[in-house]
């Protein structure tokens, strides 16, 4: 009960605090990052003990259930919160060693572990909402991160889109309110089979778009690539690996728990739809000829693997579909920090996170693979569809790091500081004596 109290204490509060300073300051940049530690060690404490037992149920204040905040922490949810978490740490860290550019950085970044933490361990509807709204602002204003032209056009794009996902999630839960007269997901569960079918399926549709928007599924995809490869690397890295979690946990959540029987009869589509999402991520991943470009459009075809195993279902799919988004949002944290830096030791770890992406053993996305084929061994057709996504993986990954790494032909950030031959005084004194020598005319 602690932990699970001091998981979302601690970076509301620190959050808030953070805000306030100068997060350029190294000494504030090295505090967000000891609060995010801190939030991870409470979440590891609530893991264990979640994971033996029972799931942790706590209402706020003592105040009666329905009345006050319901807390309920399961081994999902759990899961879900120190993924994010871990994610949101290494790209902190990563932002700090670089030299923090905005004074709202840190605190935002805190506020938005808060926001994620509290989505993944309530355990009432309109709290999730609460939490959500709170993640995905503190999401808008670090998607301007920069200052620039670029990052600005990514976060309208960003902020319109998803506004309109929360708008129609919105519209769902007043509906599920509206139909069952409770907010508590337990309440819930139980009174949606007294429902009519016609106005449950169109509250399943509801939040299957409102989720799909935020993975970025095909055909809701049209915004990701904006953004990620507008945003900062340590930026995408966050949104790609923690913002991006609440549309799976929400599918595995809502379609699991709250909406059994919808998910049993969109099983098909769910099918169908991740399965043109593996092949117009790869495609299009093949075709770019950027680091994040492609990663954009890897992210747009690998969460298509997680949504055809929760079409899948059973104890298997849902298992393979948990342990392939975990697997996915590592990759894309690893990649979207690595992919513009230089140097031996960078290149190595992108090449790890680019085999885990392809799913080549012994890297952990081979035991992602694994699992997929397992869920659909007795379908031919989706195990081809994964062999083929996996070969797609493998090309446009491969290509990606011959390009910048194994060649060069891309240049990135130096892993090291820039030498004094690279100073402007430097390059003005070599490019005279390059002129000398070629006899270059005025």
């Amino acid at each position: 009960m602690t932990a699970l109290s001091l998981s979302l204490v601690v970076p509301w509060a620190a959050g808030l605090v953070l805000a306030l300073l100068d997060g350029r300051r190294r000494l504030v940049g090295w505090v967000a990052v000891c609060v995010l530690g801190a939030n991870l060690g409470a979440l590891v404490v609530l893991a264990a003990a979640v994971l033996p037992d029972d799931p942790v149920v706590v209402t706020t204040g003592n105040w009666p259930a329905g009345v006050g905040i319901t807390l309920r922490a399961d081994a999902l949810g759990v899961l879900f919160a120190l993924l994010s978490s871990l994610a949101l740490l290494s790209a902190t860290v990563f932002e700090v060693l670089e030299g923090v550019r905005e004074r709202t950085f840190p605190g935002l970044v805190v506020l938005l572990a808060a926001g994620l933490t509290g989505v993944f361990v309530t355990g009432d509807l309109f709290n999730f909402y609460v939490f959500f709204e709170l993640a995905m602002t503190a999401g808008y204003v670090l998607a301007t991160y920069g200052g620039g032209r670029r990052e600005l056009g990514a976060a309208l794009v960003f902020t319109t889109v998803n506004l309109l996902g929360t708008f129609i999630f919105l519209l769902s839960v007043a509906g599920v309110y509206h139909v069952t007269g409770t907010l508590e997901m337990s309440g819930i569960a139980a009174r949606m089979d007294e429902v009519d079918a016609n106005a449950a399926v169109l509250l399943a549709a509801g939040f299957f778009v409102a989720f799909s928007v935020k993975l970025g599924l095909f055909p809701f995809h049209f915004w990701l690539p904006t953004v990620y490869t507008g945003a900062r690397p340590a930026v995408a890295a966050i949104l790609s690996g923690g913002l991006a979690n609440i549309g799976a946990y929400g599918l595995l959540r809502f379609g699991g728990e709250l909406l059994p029987g919808e998910l049993d009869l969109a099983a098909g589509a769910l099918i169908v739809i991740g399965s043109a999402s593996i092949l117009y991520g790869g495609v299009l991943a093949v075709s770019r000829r950027t680091a994040s470009e492609m990663l954009a459009y890897s992210a747009i075809g690998q969460v298509g693997y997680v949504l055809v195993a929760i079409g899948v279902g059973g104890p298997v799919g849902f298992a393979a579909a948990i342990l392939y988004t975990v697997v996915n949002a590592l990759n894309k944290t690893l990649l979207f920090l690595t992919a513009q830096m230089r140097g031996a030791l960078a290149g190595a770890t992108f090449a790890l996170g680019a085999l885990s992406v392809a799913g080549v053993p012994p890297a952990a996305g081979f035991v992602g693979k694994l699992e997929l084929f397992r869920a659909t061994a007795g379908s031919p057709a989706l195990v081809a569809l994964f062999v083929l996504g996996s070969a797609l993986s493998f090309v446009y990954a491969f290509q990606t790091y011959q390009y910048d790494f194994w060649r060069g032909e891309r240049r990135g950030r130096r892993s090291s500081a820039p030498s004094r031959a690279s100073s402007p005084r430097s390059r003005s004194s070599s490019s005279r004596w390059a002129c000398g020598r070629s006899r270059c005319s005025r």
